[in-house]
């Protein structure tokens, strides 16, 4: 089933009730609203004026819901987890860690390989010519030596948003828009694909390629790497209908926190993008765990 992802941007008191989160609204817009705990996949904490009972996080952690706190410019800062997902979390962390460096390798070109693929499709959506994309996609090799995920990154993003904004785009944390509508809908993604690794018994800080000792969600970073494409798809849309997109507005917000619920296919079929991280993250451990050299990754319906 779907989770739903909430976002509290006003003052709010958050409790728990009969296994509901009751949000008590305590700014202008004074109203209460409840949802089943079960039913949650992520929440955003985005109000310094927002309090949460300790029994709500506790509920919301044992069902492995992915809360974000969002930091003084509302951006997404901090993210909270449970320690333990998987009954059987410690013979996976074991097998995670054993994973051997051709394996690893392996599976960072297969997930450039889906990345590029991906952003080839959404260039390819915008008539822009796609024959580089192709190339790169066809000559990335184990471990993507070459680098061909920097090549393929520094084409796409010169000619993504060509003619939708005001000067040349440049993409970067602290760039001008629209970068700030895709560091938040990565943020989400960050988030959504943390829990799926979790959920899978992986340690989200190991990764298979990024590996950076201030950064505590490298595998995190690794398994969303196919999926931006599906945030800058949201993002371009987004753009196109919105004259100005300088300011986070409630209603960006809300258009950026479909994505868990966007359509993907995966191996095949069609899913949601929340069940298809947990697809490719269950993948990942069968990997690990030698009975698999696949990734299931996903692609554009």
């Amino acid at each position: 089933m779907i989770k739903r992802t909430l976002l509290f941007g006003n003052p709010a008191y958050l409790s728990l009730r009969d296994q509901q989160l009751v949000a008590d609204i305590t700014g202008n817009e004074k109203k209460q609203m409840t949802a089943p705990v079960e039913d949650i996949g992520v929440v955003l904490l985005d109000s310094y004026q927002i309090t949460i009972t300790h029994q709500l996080l506790n509920s919301l952690l044992a069902n492995n819901t992915a809360v974000i706190t969002c930091n003084e410019k509302h951006m997404p800062y901090g993210l909270l987890l449970p320690l333990e997902g998987n009954t059987l979390q410690s013979e996976r962390f074991k097998d995670q860690m054993e994973a051997s460096v051709p394996l690893k390798k392996q599976l960072w070109q297969q997930t450039v390989q889906a990345k590029i693929a991906n952003q080839r499709w959404l260039l390819q959506a915008r008539g822009i010519d796609v024959e580089p994309m192709r190339y790169f996609e066809a000559n990335v090799r184990s471990g993507d030596p070459d680098n061909y995920e920097g090549r393929a990154a520094a084409y796409y993003w010169k000619n993504l948003f060509d003619g939708l904004t005001d000067d040349a785009f440049i993409r970067g944390r602290y760039e001008e828009e629209p970068n700030n509508l895709l560091n938040y809908g990565y943020a989400v993604l960050r988030a959504i694909v943390a829990r799926s690794l979790v959920a899978s018994g992986l340690l989200p800080t190991l990764g298979i390629h990024h590996h950076n000792k201030y950064n505590a969600f490298c595998l995190a970073d690794d398994m969303m790497e196919s999926y931006r494409p599906f945030v800058d798809k949201l993002v371009l849309e987004i753009v196109n209908d919105t004259k100005d997109c300088s300011v986070l507005t409630k209603e960006i917000k809300a258009r950026l926190l479909v994505l868990p619920a966007i359509d993907v296919l995966i191996d095949g079929q069609k899913s949601p993008l929340m069940l298809a991280t947990q697809r490719t993250t269950a993948s990942l451990y069968d990997c690990f765990e030698g009975v698999s050299r696949k990734l299931l990754l996903p692609e554009f319906i």
